[in-house]
């Protein structure tokens, strides 16, 4: 349960959400890679995901 007016709390729920769905999916095999799928992971989360 998520504390009322907590900043943090939606800080934490991304980072979960984004370890969950990005990370934990795919294997990368250079940094470069891994900056794009950051890259296009943060566009997914901020205009396309419920």
């Amino acid at each position: 349960m998520f504390r009322r007016g907590n900043c943090w709390d939606n800080a934490e729920n991304f980072f979960s959400h984004f370890k969950s769905e990005c990370f934990n999916l795919y294997s990368f095999r250079s940094a470069a890679e891994v900056k794009i799928a950051v890259q296009q992971y943060i566009r997914f989360y901020n205009h396309q995901r419920f």
